[in-house]
């Protein structure tokens, strides 16, 4: 399959800002609509933000205005600035295709913390 290996988490306090970064394996990249998930203890994993091939966004309402995705086709990456964090962001964080998702990576623990 697919890989996706992310990368960028960290501790950050509440109101800061990390960038998260997520590399792709795949030659056809180009064509995947892609989103950025998180999951928390004892929760489900979520997705957070998507992009379609295009570049148009998708969010969702909890990060709205305080996340942005992004996309490099020709690096094949994916980037989640996260601005403005909240201790209920704190999650390990994973990149995927949204359609016929691939293997789950290790994905990048980011933690908001005073």
């Amino acid at each position: 399959q697919v890989q996706f290996v992310e990368s960028g988490g960290g501790l950050v306090q509440p109101g800061g800002s990390l960038r998260l970064s997520c590399t792709a394996s795949s030659s056809i990249f180009s064509l995947y609509v892609m989103g950025w998930y998180r999951q928390s203890p004892g929760k489900q994993r979520d997705v957070v933000a998507r992009i379609s091939r295009d570049g148009s966004t998708d969010y969702a309402d909890s990060v709205k205005g305080r996340f942005t995705i992004s996309r490099d086709n020709v690096k094949k990456t994916v980037s989640l600035q996260m601005n403005s964090l909240k201790p209920e962001d704190t999650a390990v964080y994973y990149c995927n295709k949204v359609v016929s998702p691939s293997t789950w990576g290790q994905g990048t623990q980011v933690t908001v913390s005073s």
